[in-house]
């Protein structure tokens, strides 16, 4: 089959990554220009309400289009339907698609044989697979499981390891990791009711890290979904660790996690609080200061990690892409335990 001339793409391209480029790859190598018809905002949000704005989707195709010296021969446009251009246009001669997605391609085909019009010449473009064998999808970066090139963030094998912080991350991990809401000591709620003002309503779960800061979220009528106690505050016990009425939360959950370490057992815990749809307690015996590395790096993008700063206030912190990459360059810190 010769080279076409104009290829058509359409897609809502969120997280563009290695699976979308093998796709624009293909339709290039294939056709002399490519347009891809990039759904609306109103029409991505009916997947997710967590997806990038289109100005973000449309920045990212052009930014890895000029890297690959593709500029002149890719242009966006809006999608504002199902169908867009493809079952009237005069210019195209191809469509690009992925397997799931012929069907609707020969659809529109049928539509143009209906209106006098040539068929387009239909480029299925098979999906990449990331290193676990599973194909790479906008839907599994968002749901937090893997980057942008399909690498988890959190390997199967890591999973069940033992794993101690060095020394040389103390005073970091010592600094607030997120937004700092203050407040005074006496009265957390205070800085609390500014972290929860700051976090969106879309965001999928609210993970709350310490006793002081779920028993504040408690008082106030926040029940999180996920919360981390280990009966201590500023690594003493805490009189009042007693007080927090567990019956408020349908799992409960325990696990060990001695000071200093970040444990298989944490881990395990984490991943399956974060499959519950109704609140959970997870009681830590040893310590839970290091949950929020392995909860960002197991949860949906967007969800909204807080925890106490001693003397300070409230921090928040979302889960995005690159507060993934920062745990996993401070868990590629730490040492696996014998």
């Amino acid at each position: 089959m010769g080279r076409h001339s104009l290829c058509l793409l359409g897609g809502t391209f969120d997280r563009l990554h290695a699976g979308h480029h093998h796709l624009i790859t293909t339709c290039l190598e294939q056709s002399d220009k490519v347009q891809i018809w990039l759904t609306s905002d109103n029409m991505a949000q009916l997947k997710t309400s967590i997806v990038l704005d289109w100005d973000t989707r449309k920045k990212d195709i052009l930014d890895w289009v000029v890297s690959e010296d593709g500029n002149d021969r890719v242009s966006i446009h809006l999608l504002e339907n199902e169908v867009g251009p493809a079952s009237t246009s005069l210019e195209a001669d191809s469509i690009g698609c992925t397997p799931e997605t012929k069907p609707a391609c020969e659809e529109i085909n049928s539509s143009r044989k209906r209106g006098d019009l040539p068929p387009l010449s239909i480029i299925v473009v098979e999906h990449i697979v990331g290193p676990a064998g599973e194909i790479i999808s906008s839907s599994r970066i968002r749901d937090g499981e893997i980057d942008r090139q399909g690498q988890p963030w959190l390997g199967e094998a890591e999973m069940y390891l033992d794993q101690r912080m060095p020394e040389i991350l103390d005073d970091e991990l010592k600094q607030p990791f997120g937004t700092l809401h203050e407040g005074p000591e006496s009265r957390p709620e205070v800085a609390m009711r500014r972290a929860i003002a700051s976090i969106s309503e879309s965001s999928p779960k609210l993970i709350a890290v310490g006793d002081v800061t779920v028993q504040t979220l408690v008082d106030m009528g926040e029940i999180p979904d996920i919360s981390f106690i280990d009966g201590m505050t500023k690594r003493e016990i805490w009189a009042e660790a007693e007080n927090l009425d567990r019956e408020l939360f349908a799992h409960l959950s325990t696990c060990s996690n001695p000071p200093g370490l970040i444990t298989a057992d944490l881990k395990l815990t984490t991943k399956v609080a974060l499959l519950n749809s109704r609140p959970t307690l997870i009681v830590v015996n040893g310590e839970e200061d290091l949950a929020p590395i392995i909860v960002h790096l197991l949860a949906p993008i967007g969800c909204a990690v807080i925890y106490g700063q001693p003397g300070k206030g409230v921090v928040v912190r979302i889960t995005s892409q690159e507060t993934k990459e920062n745990c996993r360059r401070l868990l590629d810190v730490f040492t696996k335990e014998l």
